[in-house]
């Protein structure tokens, strides 16, 4: 005689209560022995398998009891909420949207459909799916946090009314407050923000997002000392190595190798059993030129992990030793996550050695173009004048490139601004003139691999130099594909010959100490995209007058789906 399905259930429950999850994960499995078509369980099997942490396993079980039951609104969006941990977004959207007929008056539903949307980078769905969640449900917490979140990532007017009404309904929510003082700092209310950021890091000093929003604050305000909230935040919370972690990272982000390297020194101490810290004290302190000290630490570090490859690579690099510094790298190139970084540094160990890859890697013709941007008479103008506005209000960013000028908060092209969706188009439409310059197929190469496969924009901002001394240090985007830059406004000395205001590709970072040219330069040119592999350090040389306006942007392959 078998045991009802609802036994089950209640025995697997009553076994993760008592602590013992992996018995109730099992008590699951054998009620669906008996009882395999019982929607319900395989429910229930997924739900627990996510509270283990094992989205892969919980989005089958969701998914086995939507075969059973197609109709079921819980199972649907649970399901999808798997998806979405999966990093599925687009499949766990377009499940929701199949099933809106049975979920349109669920408030839950549209909540989990906007977040989705969020995930997938479509903040215009998100947005109306927010508001379809708050006009069933005015006060639905999640809604209205999700609401107010969206109406920064587009920039929307109204977004400090809108985490207040978020705040009316969960004043304890930290992510709001950070929120609301992200959307003063946009509206340009600088002394408001800054009272929240400074009251979040006083109750949470832990709180990684706080401290570094602070820290923006206070570079944006001139003051040197920008990132000393950071040690008082570590007295007070010391058992947590994430802060000296996230305030070595600030710093080195603006070139503040020297005292990066001081933060890891001491963070190595406190923490002697996390190598991460002797890694970080390495890396900082060879780009700050204590080679010496870096040596000493690389020859006795601990640490066998595709991260410190690659930074070990670099010391060799600036040591001569390139035999050493290909070995490291080699074994890099097969992880997914570094793949672009190791590619990066192999370029230009390639290219010490005189090794034909070099060529191979980033020489070949059509790797590197300058093309006119589609409709750009039309999409630039109006683009131009809502972006100064932009530039106005914004900030020199922390851990990026820029030195000097502004950059655009959050993703441009998630902006409501027509102009901005019009622009988009346009850069669409001229990524298929270089993608139909390119080489043929070449499932070897880091970026020729995807040259069949959908594309898709991931990131996207713009920044506004004044002469006088701005410009980018050489860097790369190693999560992108393909990296950009969209010329709106070029000043008078780019247009000469003498390379003042130019963008560089292929000169190799400072730090690395190498007598290396750029392998191209281009004059930017008003309404031309320069494209290139992401691969390919760039930077740019600084001018004396003037100003230079870009958007920028990667390019990613599209993910393929785990299901149909």
């Amino acid at each position: 005689m078998s045991t009802p399905p609802e036994d089950w259930h209640a025995h697997a429950i009553a076994a993760e209560q008592s602590g013992n999850r992996p018995k109730g994960l099992r008590l699951l499995e054998q009620g669906l022995a008996e009882h395999p078509d019982h929607a319900q369980l395989h429910n229930s099997l997924g739900s627990m398998a996510m509270r283990n942490g094992d989205a892969e396993g919980a989005e089958a079980a969701f998914s086995r009891a939507l075969e059973r039951d197609p109709g079921n609104l819980e199972f649907v969006v649970n399901r999808a909420i798997a998806l979405g941990r999966l990093g599925l977004h687009d499949e766990a959207l377009s499940l929701l949207v199949r099933h809106e007929a049975v979920g349109s008056r669920q408030a839950r539903y549209w909540s989990v459909r906007a977040a989705t949307a969020r995930s997938a980078a479509q903040p215009a769905e998100a947005a109306a799916a927010y508001d379809r969640c708050l006009a069933i449900e005015p006060r639905h917490a999640k809604g209205l946090h999700g609401r107010a979140r969206t109406a920064l990532d587009r920039g929307e007017a109204d977004a400090v009314a809108r985490f207040d009404a978020a705040l009316a309904v969960n004043s304890s929510e930290a992510d709001l407050w950070l929120g609301k003082a992200q959307a003063l700092d946009v509206a340009g209310q600088h002394t408001a923000a800054r009272d929240i950021a400074q009251q979040l890091v006083a109750q949470a000093p832990q709180w990684l997002e706080g401290l570094k929003f602070l820290s923006q604050l206070r570079l944006g305000a001139g003051e040197q000392d920008f990132a000393g909230h950071y040690r008082e935040a570590a007295k007070r919370v010391p058992s947590d190595p994430g802060i000296p972690s996230a305030h070595a990272a600030v710093l080195a982000g603006l070139d503040y190798a020297e005292e990066a390297a001081e933060v890891a020194a001491e963070a190595r101490k406190r923490f002697s059993s996390l190598p991460y810290f002797a890694l970080l004290e390495a890396v900082h302190a060879g780009a700050a030129g204590q080679h010496e000290r870096a040596e000493e630490i690389f020859a006795n570090l601990d640490l066998d992990t595709s991260e410190r490859a690659i930074h070990e690579a670099r010391h060799r690099i600036r040591l001569g030793e390139l035999d050493r510094a290909e070995t490291l790298l080699d074994t890099a190139i097969t992880e997914e996550a570094v793949m672009h970084s190791a590619y990066a540094l192999l370029g230009l160990v390639w290219r010490l050695k005189d090794d034909p890859r070099a060529t191979w890697l980033h020489g070949q013709e059509g790797l590197v173009r300058l093309l006119p941007l589609r409709n750009g008479d039309n999409v630039l103008p109006p683009a131009i004048e809502t972006l100064h506005g932009l530039h106005d209000t914004s900030p020199l960013p922390l851990g990026q490139s820029l030195r000097g000028g502004t950059q655009t908060r959050h993703i441009l092209f998630h902006r409501h601004e027509e102009e901005f969706a019009r622009l988009r188009e346009a850069i669409v439409a001229t990524l298929k003139d270089y993608r139909a310059g390119l080489p043929a197929l070449d499932e070897t190469h880091p970026l020729l691999r995807h040259r069949a496969v959908p594309w898709s924009l991931a990131g996207s901002w713009s920044v506004r130099m004044h002469g006088g001394g701005d410009y980018h240090t050489s860097h790369i985007h190693p999560q992108g594909m393909l990296s950009s830059a969209l010329y709106l406004i070029v000043p008078d000395e780019a247009k000469s010959a003498d390379q003042r205001g130019w963008l560089e590709i292929g000169r190799p970072p400072p730090d690395l100490g190498l007598d290396l040219g750029p392998l191209t330069t281009i004059r930017p040119q008003e309404g031309y995209l320069a494209l290139f592999p992401s691969t390919l350090y760039h930077g740019t040389t600084s001018f004396g007058s003037g100003l230079r306006m870009t958007v920028a942007f990667d390019v990613i392959p599209v993910r393929p789906e785990l299901h149909g």
